[in-house]
C-alpha cells in the first residue's frame, strides 16, 4: 500500500522542509519534491492532500501519565472548570449521579483558585461520603472531614518524611495533604480493577491520537500518590496489540528504599523485553516537589515563609544509586523543579554514560552556572513548555515566594539552547493540557494560548521572561525528534526508512503570526502508515 502526502509543506525534523512524502507499506519510502514523488508512486496509490497544512513527524510526549489521566477522566474530573463554585457544582453533580459510590474521588483542581493555594475540608463537608480530590499538579490532595476521620488523621498525626499535612495554628488538619501525606488517604480509596486501568489507558490513547501524539514515556510506572502500579496494564495491552503507540515506561524509584530495589527494577524491565510497543527501560526519580507548596528543593530559603524544600532522595546516596542504574543500562528520568534539585540531579549524573540518554524534566528553576552542565554531561533537558507563562499560580503563588532574582531563572529555554543542551518535551498530562501545539505556542511566545482556561488572566498575554523564547523549529524538533530519541524510537523524523508515524496539521504554523500558533489543529494522525485519527 502506498500513500502520497502532497499539497502543503513537510517539516522533517531533520534540518528542513520538503514538499511531499511517499509512504510504502507503513514505512517512509521517499521525501522530496511533489512532482518527483508523484512520478515515483505506483498506480492506484492513495493521496492525502495537505490542503496547505503541514506534515510533521508524530509527536512523542517525553513526560506524561496517561493511565492516571484516563482514570481521572472517568471520575470527578475538575480539570475543565475553574473556581470554587464550579468545583463544588461538579462534585455535587458527580455525587448525585451515583449515590452508591463509596468515595468521591477524582482531581484536577487548581491551587490558584484558592486563597494561598489551599482549599479546606469544610468546603467538601456537604458530602455524605469521604472525598479525595487530587490537585492538578498531583502534589497535593483535597479531602473532607469524613476522609480525615476514615484515615484516623488528627492534630496528633505526624507528618510523613516525604510530605506534609496542612494544619490550622492549633494543629487541626485543614483538608490538604501534600506529597507523601497524600497516601494516608489515597491508599484507602477504592482500587481500580484491571478492566478500569485498561479502559483508562485506551481512552487516553484515543485522546492522544487526536492531538497527534504517537508515542510517549509514562513518567511513573509504579505505585505513587494513591495510584496503583500500571506495569501490568501496559504489559497486557501491548501483549494483546491494543497498545498501538510507541511507549517507554519510567519505572518508579521508591524513595523510601535504596539500592536494594535495583534488582527488582531489572526484573520489571525484563518483563517487557519481548514486546514491540512497550519497554520499561527508564527509571523515574522524583528528587523534589513543587514551588507552590514549598517542597521544591531550593538553594536559599523561600521568601516570606523560610525553608528550602525537600530532597526526597538523600543527595549523598543519590550519586551511587544513579551510578548503579547507569551500569545496569537504565536511563534515569529525573523530576527536578527547584534549583537545588536540578543541581543534585546533575551532580549525580557526573561520570555516567551519555549513551543511556538520561534526562531531567520540569527544570522550573536552574541556577545560571548549572545551565552549561547539561551539554557538558550529555544530559537532555525535558521541557514542559506550557508552564512558562504568566498565570495565576505563577504570579500569585510562585514569584512572591521565589524573589526577583530567582524568579528570573525560571524555564531558561533560550539559555539552555545557547549552551548546546539537547531538548525533548512533554506535557505532564493530566497535570496540564496534553496538546503539543499549545506547548509550542508558549515556547515561541511565552504567553498563554488564546483558548486556554487562564487566557483571561490579566497578565496572560504579557510575555513571561521573553528573552527565553525559542523558535518554532527548535520547539517542534524537541517534541518530535528529540523525544523520540529519548525513547530510542525509530520514529520522530521524516526520512526514508523510518516508520510512517505522521501528523497532518490543518494549517502551517510557520506561516502564521506567532500569536496564532495555538489555533492550529490536528487533521489526521498516522502510525506505521495507518490512520489512527481523522478529524470530522
Amino acid at each position: 500500500m502506498e500513500i502520497l502526502f502532497r499539497g502543503g509543506r513537510v517539516f522533517t525534523a531533520a534540518g528542513g522542509f520538503a514538499e511531499a512524502v511517499l509512504v510504502r507499506d507503513g514505512v517512509i519510502a521517499a521525501v522530496g519534491g511533489e512532482a518527483e514523488l508523484a512520478g515515483a508512486a505506483s498506480p492506484g496509490h492513495e493521496t492525502v492532500d495537505l490542503d496547505g497544512g503541514l506534515l510533521t513527524p508524530g509527536f512523542t510526549d517525553a513526560h506524561i501519565h496517561p493511565v492516571q489521566a484516563g482514570l481521572e477522566r472517568a471520575k470527578c474530573d475538575l480539570s475543565e472548570v475553574y473556581g470554587l463554585d464550579a468545583y463544588l457544582a461538579k462534585v455535587a453533580a458527580y455525587a448525585e449521579s451515583d449515590p452508591g459510590r463509596e468515595w468521591i474521588d477524582g482531581g484536577g483542581w487548581d491551587m490558584s483558585a484558592f486563597p494561598g493555594g489551599l482549599p479546606r475540608r469544610e468546603q467538601l463537608d456537604f458530602l455524605d461520603r469521604p472525598a479525595y480530590l487530587i490537585q492538578r499538579d498531583h502534589h497535593a490532595a483535597w479531602v473532607n472531614t469524613r476522609a480525615l476521620e476514615r484515615a484516623g488523621i488528627t492534630r496528633d498525626t505526624p507528618d510523613p518524611a516525604d510530605g506534609r499535612i496542612e494544619r490550622d495554628p492549633d494543629g487541626t488538619p485543614t483538608g490538604v495533604l501534600h506529597e507523601g501525606a497524600m497516601d494516608l488517604v489515597g491508599l484507602l480509596t477504592p482500587r481500580p480493577t484491571a478492566r478500569d486501568l485498561d479502559d483508562a489507558l485506551l481512552d487516553a490513547q484515543r485522546h492522544l491520537f487526536t492531538l497527534g501524539v504517537t508515542g510517549w514515556q509514562d513518567a511513573i510506572v509504579g505505585s505513587y500518590a494513591g495510584s496503583d502500579d500500571q506495569l501490568p496494564t501496559y504489559l497486557s495491552a501491548a501483549g494483546r496489540g491494543t497498545l498501538k503507540a510507541r511507549v517507554v515506561g519510567a519505572l518508579w524509584w521508591d524513595r523510601t528504599r535504596g539500592a536494594d530495589q535495583i534488582e527488582e527494577l531489572v526484573e520489571r524491565r525484563r518483563s517487557a523485553e519481548h514486546l514491540e510497543r512497550f519497554r520499561a527501560t527508564s527509571v523515574k526519580i522524583m528528587q523534589d516537589g513543587i514551588t507552590e507548596n514549598f517542597t521544591a528543593a531550593v538553594l536559599e530559603p523561600y521568601c516570606r515563609c523560610g525553608g528550602t524544600g525537600l530532597s526526597y532522595v538523600d543527595p549523598g546516596k543519590l550519586k551511587e544509586y544513579v551510578a548503579q542504574l547507569d551500569r545496569h543500562g537504565f536511563q534515569v528520568h529525573f523530576h527536578a523543579i527547584g534549583e537545588r534539585a536540578v543541581r543534585e540531579a546533575l551532580d549525580s549524573l557526573e561520570g555516567t554514560d551519555p549513551a543511556n540518554r538520561h534526562h531531567i524534566a520540569h527544570l522550573q528553576i536552574i541556577e545560571p552556572s548549572d545551565v552549561p552542565r547539561f551539554a557538558a554531561l550529555g544530559v537532555t533537558a525535558n521541557l514542559q513548555m506550557l508552564w512558562a507563562t504568566h498565570h495565576a499560580q505563577m504570579d500569585e503563588l510562585t514569584i512572591p515566594f521565589l524573589g526577583e532574582e530567582r524568579s528570573a531563572w525560571q524555564y531558561p529555554f533560550a539559555d539552555l539552547r545557547k549552551a548546546g543542551a539537547r531538548f525533548c518535551a512533554g506535557s505532564d498530562w493530566p497535570v496540564s493540557n496534553a496538546d503539543p501545539v499549545q506547548a509550542l505556542h508558549v515556547a515561541v511566545n511565552r504567553t498563554e494560548p488564546g483558548g486556554s482556561v487562564h487566557a483571561g488572566y490579566p497578565t496572560a498575554q504579557t510575555p513571561f521572561l521573553p528573552e527565553q523564547r525559542i523558535d518554532l523549529a527548535t520547539a517542534l524538533t524537541a517534541y518530535t525528534a528529540g523525544s523520540a530519541w529519548i525513547n530510542r524510537s525509530p520514529a520522530g523524523v521524516i526520512e526514508p526508512g523510518r516508520p510512517a508515524d505522521l501528523v497532518v496539521l490543518d494549517r502551517d504554523p510557520f506561516r502564521l503570526d506567532p500569536g496564532d500558533i495555538w489555533t492550529t489543529r490536528v487533521r489526521m494522525t498516522f502510525l506505521n502508515g495507518e490512520a489512527v485519527y481523522e478529524s470530522s
